[in-house]
């Protein structure tokens, strides 16, 4: 997204009361990025072809985009051609500087 990029005016969407006052815009509506999350889970099953597939989430902030990533690969798994093994494991980070 570009600094000059104005977003979509906030009034299109659903906002929770306690957000209404500190949002001005919104940049990424939540169906493009569940969108991107979809094509990017096709774009993991193709690039690992066969291969097992570990997927570590990085807590906190993480877990919702990892089981969204996660619950588009299954499906994906279990309607494809092939089904891939997955691990899942977690790691929480005390800081990331």
């Amino acid at each position: 997204i570009s600094d000059e990029e104005s977003g979509y005016n906030k009034n299109l969407f659903c906002i929770p009361k306690h957000y209404e006052e500190d949002l001005e815009t919104v940049f990424i509506p939540h169906g493009l990025i569940l969108d991107r999350t979809e094509r990017l889970a096709r774009d993991i099953m193709q690039d690992m072809g066969s291969h097992h597939i570990v997927a570590l989430c990085v807590l906190k902030g993480g877990y919702k985009f990892f089981a969204d990533l996660l619950d588009h690969i299954k499906l994906l798994n279990q309607n494809g051609d092939k089904s891939v093994p997955i691990a899942v494991d977690f790691v929480r980070i005390k800081s990331y500087c």
